[in-house]
């Protein structure tokens, strides 16, 4: 009697139309979408993988970041990638908003690993020796007041001094003077401007001992009569 004989490649033809179907269903997706070149080389990339047997993993991968279309064949690596640095751009808008309100004379804006600092001039915030504001000084407090609406952050308000001793009954000495002009600011903004979430401000006094410019010359000794807002940085500093 003579054996039948068992075919083992009856499974290819099964295969082979599913992947033709597949082919198509993607091929009649494709023509519904926009046509982009880059990614037009991508999915050619991404069939000839598949078919080699190297299917890349990231082939129907969507780009949940971005929420791009799904990703097909290999990400280009010299693909420019866009700039999400929260504090740059805190600190363009800022230095934007101090431009368009005219406020380059009186208050001077930098930024270093602490965050973006906003420094304000002895001369508009005081008069000299005290710790009340000046009328005057509101207008630009109030102008301060609405970039710190814009941000979520914690704030630092920190007082500072030249080198000049000062012994009053009031301020006993220039750590005295540099925190009464610091919790004056604070207190501008928290109480009479009505600050939300109270719980991320702060006040520093650093007296004469925070200079930026030595007390040699009148001029350098306002430079260092000064009060600044340091919106803190978003990014943790290692």
């Amino acid at each position: 009697m003579a054996k039948k004989e068992i075919k083992t490649d009856g499974w290819l033809a099964t295969y082979a139309d599913t992947v033709t179907l597949l082919l198509t269903f993607f091929v009649l997706l494709y023509s519904f979408s926009t046509v982009d070149a880059e990614k037009f080389r991508q999915i050619s990339n991404g069939f000839q993988s598949m078919f080699s047997g190297k299917a890349d993993a990231s082939i129907l991968e969507f780009n949940i970041a971005s929420g791009d279309a799904p990703l097909v064949g290999t990400p280009d690596p010299t693909a420019e990638v866009p700039n999400l640095d929260p504090d740059k751009t805190l600190y363009d808008d800022i230095t934007d908003f101090v431009k368009e309100n005219n406020l380059e004379e009186q208050v001077n804006i930098y930024q270093n690993s602490r965050g973006i600092n906003i420094e304000l001039k002895e001369a508009i915030l005081f008069d000299t020796g005290k710790a009340v504001l000046r009328n005057d000084s509101l207008g630009v407090l109030d102008k301060v007041n609405e970039l710190i609406n814009k941000v979520n952050t914690n704030v630092i308000v920190e007082g500072h001094t030249d080198n000049v001793p000062i012994k009053t009954s009031q301020y006993p000495s220039n750590w005295h003077l540099s925190s009464a002009r610091a919790m004056s600011v604070l207190d501008y903004f928290l109480v009479a401007k009505g600050q939300k979430n109270p719980e991320r401000f702060s006040a520093q006094a650093y007296g004469e001992y925070s200079p930026i410019a030595p007390n040699d010359t009148a001029e350098h000794k306002a430079m260092n009569r000064r009060v600044n807002i340091i919106i803190l940085s978003s990014k943790k500093v290692s």
